[in-house]
């Protein structure tokens, strides 16, 4: 069997050990021993413990309640026509084809590269004049189609909500909800639960720990 492991490369060998659950780090020959030292390893024996059948639990028992308490719920889809889902189609293409626009001497200054854009000046600024070998600049053209202008990507029109008494009035089929930043954890499970309760999908839903009132 190292016969066999040595024709292998370090990459194949990897891939081995991934499989079987085992660490990848180290040379080939350490790689080799470790998996003739898993071919030489007796395997576990099965356990054989009592199954048990459907017939054994009710259709009212709770089992399975905290099993299934973070169970992944799927996310709410908006209620959109054809010309709307048309439209986002077309939207999503245009974004594609937008180039990224980069902030002027972006390529010499690290700082400048990790901010966002911003109108080039100066007289004899390169990226103004619209120099060859230069990044492109924001303009007119590179707007948008306006019918879904502003949406969020999933379809949904966003409304922004800071108590829950904010969430009267919201359509679950054509808006989401999203929370605002300076709202704290305590208000913020009261705006999750209500959403819940009314089918309203929140885009920035955050995890916390509720603790003491909370629950």
């Amino acid at each position: 069997m190292d016969e066999e492991y040595e024709e292998l490369t370090v990459a194949q060998l990897k891939d081995i050990l991934r499989e079987r659950g085992l660490p990848v780090s180290g040379k080939k020959a350490e790689l080799i021993d470790r998996l003739a030292e898993d071919d030489g390893a007796p395997e576990p024996e099965p356990d054989y413990e009592e199954e048990v059948g459907d017939d054994d639990f009710d259709d009212d028992d709770d089992f399975f309640d905290d099993e299934w308490d973070d169970f992944h719920v799927a996310r709410q889809k908006p209620v959109l026509d054809d010309s709307t889902i048309s439209d986002i189609e077309l939207l999503n293409a245009q974004k594609k084809k937008q180039p990224a626009f980069r902030r002027q001497e972006w390529f010499r200054y690290r700082r400048l590269s990790k901010t966002g854009w911003r109108k080039p000046k100066g007289m004899q600024s390169s990226q103004r004049v619209n120099r060859k070998y230069r990044s492109p600049m924001a303009r007119v053209g590179y707007r948008k189609i306006a019918s879904v202008r502003g949406l969020h990507p999933s379809g949904f029109e966003e409304v922004m909500v800071h108590k829950p008494a904010d969430l009267d009035g919201i359509d679950p089929e054509r808006q989401a909800v999203r929370i605002g930043s300076t709202v704290g954890n305590r208000k913020r499970a009261q705006i999750h639960d209500r959403a819940d309760d009314l089918g309203l999908r929140v885009l920035n839903r955050r995890r916390f720990e509720r603790r003491g009132d909370l629950q």
